[in-house]
């Protein structure tokens, strides 16, 4: 027998094996590494799960929103960003994954282990968790539901309507995750609907009706690294000719730099609108190392929309801490060493769903050893074949709806109203599409908008189901009170607690972001609070598993490398983010 240090500084016998570390949590218990099925058709349906849930669960801002925008800004110059994203993620999910088949619990409870202890982690998670406090994919499906509705973009003006409709679709997206015995059950099956519902539309619509221009523009854009926004003439080898690709904003002028006042934040105050459109020309794509060796000097980067590219990033496959779910659903999934553990289940169905306060482990015999490399295969498998994939797709299909469509819609070229229509602006394109008929219009419209709502809400409810989630782990595993008098089966007393409160304050949180700013706005302070979530992160799971694994399970280099590149490049995007925008705005604050 051997002591340990619990959080609240008392000691208790615990029996553990003298190579497991000491943490500030009760030391695993042992048991056997069960045997998985072979993968394979056969074992379709065991191993189909947590990157498909993940991959509809991510299929939302970055894609039907920030994707759109991006796209329809910039065409698809600018996916290189989203690929840097993913393939860091990709990295990321496995590490959560190899925590989560060793031990059976999520890596927000392996984070609790460390030093100093579960208080200071706890503090650490609410302020790593306020973008997920703000509900803005919800906000946005009630703006498309509001455009079905009224068969008409919303303005500011139909603010207290949309804001009415966020209410009511808040309260409805909680509904699916109150059954399905396991809540992990029910989420497979929404998230497995919208992935193949969304994914197939849109593949079916970039078959028959964008050109085969627009997709090479697009799947091009995930090798162009290095574009980036600067301020440039359109007019790149100095002709005075529109030339072939160098129409950036697609309005058939060849537009120069127009004069321009900004004020301390980068915004434009006036601008001498030289060619009489009503707007500021002098944005356009450059990548940085072709511009300095053709001309010789750095362009001049358009930092302005930082926080758009950087909200892009925090979107783009997952962002924040919904990736770290991914260890979650490996354990309720019953992978490795989760089907010890147990899982958290629903109000309806779950009755007989148990979950153990504290992980297990296994010993290092041969033939558990083998069966690691055949659970580990599971977690490559999901993430390189299923997740990764899937959320390529998953930028570059609405990506080509909104390259193609986008230009035709009234709101191409008014930023003023993506405010409240970001999420639309594919639709209505399409309606307007010069292609299309007013009936086929009018069908691709109410379509686009539908499947929109397919997009936002399920990932809404994924949200209210991650936060929930992880904070009933973080209290089941890190409370000593709850460890002590709480049964496994009581599990989701916590869970739903936590759900009423969070609801009640999204609710809060909705009504003062429709009120006072807008949907747009919503969306990108989220993101960016998310690049720093998951950019911390990183850090702290490779710490974790180079801590707490034995030697032979801990990651080589390759996934070391990865780790570390995914949390230096969303800490990057990040600190840019806080440069650019936040900084001046402190700055003048305190009037300097």
């Amino acid at each position: 027998m051997a002591k340990e240090e619990t959080q609240d500084g008392d000691h208790s016998d615990v029996e553990r094996a003298d190579d497991l570390p000491e943490t500030c949590l009760p030391t695993w218990s042992r048991g056997d590494l069960p045997e998985p099925k072979p993968l394979g058709w056969k074992n379709l349906t065991g191993f189909i799960g947590p990157g498909i849930v993940m991959c509809g669960i991510q299929l939302a801002g970055g894609e039907w929103l920030l994707g759109s925008e991006i796209t329809a800004r910039y065409g698809g110059s600018l996916m290189w960003i989203a690929a840097v994203a993913i393939i860091g993620q990709v990295f990321y999910n496995m590490e959560c994954g190899r925590y989560a088949l060793y031990t059976g619990e999520p890596v927000f409870t392996g984070f609790m282990r460390a030093k100093p202890g579960p208080q200071f982690w706890i503090g650490v998670f609410v302020l790593l968790s306020f973008g997920a406090f703000i509900p803005g994919l919800s906000t946005h499906a009630a703006a498309v539901l509001s455009a079905l509705i009224l068969d008409r973009v919303p303005t500011e003006a139909d603010r207290s309507f949309v804001t009415m409709l966020a209410f009511i679709l808040l309260g409805a997206v909680t509904i699916p995750i109150l059954v399905g015995g396991k809540i992990y059950n029910m989420m497979q099956v929404v998230m497995t609907t919208k992935v193949f519902g969304v994914l197939g539309f849109c593949l079916i619509v970039g078959v028959f009706c964008v050109g085969a221009k627009n997709w090479g523009n697009v799947f091009s854009g995930f090798l162009k690294v290095g574009n980036v926004p600067v301020v440039a003439g359109e007019d790149r080898n100095g002709n005075g000719v529109l030339d072939e690709g160098e129409d950036f904003d697609r309005d058939g002028h060849l537009d120069v730099v127009e004069p321009v006042t900004r004020d301390n934040r980068g915004a434009i105050v006036e601008f001498e609108d030289l060619d009489g459109d009503g707007k500021w020309d002098g944005e356009t794509v450059d990548n940085l190392l072709l511009a300095r060796f053709r001309d010789g000097e750095w362009p001049t980067l358009l930092l302005t929309q930082i926080a758009l590219l950087g909200a892009f990033a925090g979107y783009a496959g997952g962002g924040g801490l919904s990736n770290s779910t991914y260890s979650n659903y490996v354990r309720d999934k019953g992978w490795g060493m989760g089907s010890q553990v147990g899982a958290i289940p629903s109000i309806v169905g779950g009755r007989d769903i148990t979950l153990s306060h504290i992980g297990k482990v296994f010993t290092l015999t041969p033939e558990n050893l083998r069966r690691w490399k055949l659970w580990w295969k599971y977690i490559i498998t999901d993430q390189v074949f299923i997740w990764g994939p899937g959320c390529f797709m998953g930028m570059a299909l609405p990506a080509l709806l909104s390259i193609e469509f986008s230009p035709h819609s009234e709101l191409f070229q008014s930023d003023a109203k993506l405010d409240w229509a970001q999420a639309i602006i594919s639709a209505d394109g399409a309606r307007n599409y010069p292609g299309f008929s007013a009936g086929t219009g009018g069908l691709f419209w109410i379509l686009m908008l539908c499947v929109g709502l397919l997009v936002l809400l399920p990932s809404q409810m994924s949200i209210v189901e991650d936060v929930c989630r992880r904070w009933t782990d973080v209290i089941w595993s890190g409370s000593r009170r709850v460890r002590d008098n709480m049964k496994p089966h009581q599990v989701g007393r916590i869970y739903y607690t936590i759900l009423a409160f969070y609801v009640t304050w999204t609710f809060l949180c909705a009504w003062y972001f429709t009120k006072y700013e807008n949907p747009k706005v919503m969306v990108l302070v989220i993101a960016n609070l998310n690049n720093i979530g998951l950019g911390l992160t990183s850090f702290f799971i490779l710490r974790n598993n180079l801590r707490y694994l034995p030697p032979e399970l801990r990651p080589g280099w390759i996934h070391r490398i990865g780790v570390i590149g995914c949390g230096v490049f969303y800490l990057g995007m990040a600190l840019l983010v806080f440069c650019q925008k936040q900084l001046p705005i402190i700055r003048e604050m305190l009037g300097s």
